[in-house]
């Protein structure tokens, strides 16, 4: 199982001996999912519509750029940046018209009343919107237990009411070694095996 540490000078076990407690606990349990084959994937919640790929194509390729930022030390839910990063990669080496978003992230209770929000990252592919990697916001100290959003990849104006998307144009995502020196290569080597260039499918509409 491959794990990749939040430190270049530190191995994972040995970056996780710095941690606190609720820390350690927290990655006992994501690690013993992984053993068990019990992580969360995005297709199996995955809410919208959408005019690129099939839905089965969608949900594999969200559960694959998952499983590669799932090998962070504490899991996905603090790996927004990547997940776009690798997501908006994939997209683009099928000849669709993504990019990555970034700015704020509001989520909101069925009232109306808003639970949180911080910097977040997300892809846009034509009209639509890919919010892929908030299954799993629950493992991340700093997200309330209050907070409980399903992936989303549909168009914005069917957004789900318990989230807003603010995008700040002209930002850019930041070079990440991880995701250029390990995931990309091995997350291009999977398209090419799961969407063959003959595979007229992928160009289907989905479900809209």
């Amino acid at each position: 199982m491959r794990e990749i540490s939040a430190a270049t000078n530190a191995s994972a076990d040995e970056f996780l001996e710095t941690r606190p407690s609720r820390a350690k606990l927290l990655v006992t349990e994501i690690r013993r999912q992984k053993r068990a084959g019990e992580r969360p994937r995005p297709s199996s919640t995955l809410l919208g519509r959408s005019a690129f790929l099939t839905k089965a194509h969608r949900g594999k390729l969200l559960d694959a750029v998952a499983g590669f930022v799932d090998e962070n030390l504490f899991g996905r839910s603090e790996m927004c940046l990547q997940f776009t990063d690798l997501l908006s990669r994939a997209l683009v080496e099928l000849k669709l018209p993504a990019r990555p978003a970034l700015s704020w992230a509001m989520y909101f209770a069925a009232d109306g009343q808003e639970l949180f929000r911080w910097k977040h990252a997300w892809v846009r592919i034509g009209s639509e919107a890919i919010d892929g990697n908030v299954d799993c916001l629950s493992e991340n100290p700093v997200v309330p237990t209050t907070v409980r959003i399903a992936p989303y990849w549909g168009p914005i104006t069917e957004m789900p009411i318990d989230r807003r998307l603010r995008e700040e144009h002209g930002a850019s995502l930041l070079p990440d070694e991880d995701v250029s020196g390990i995931w990309w290569p091995e997350l291009k080597s999977w398209l090419a095996a799961e969407f063959p260039k003959n595979d007229a499918t992928i160009q289907e509409k989905g479900d809209a």
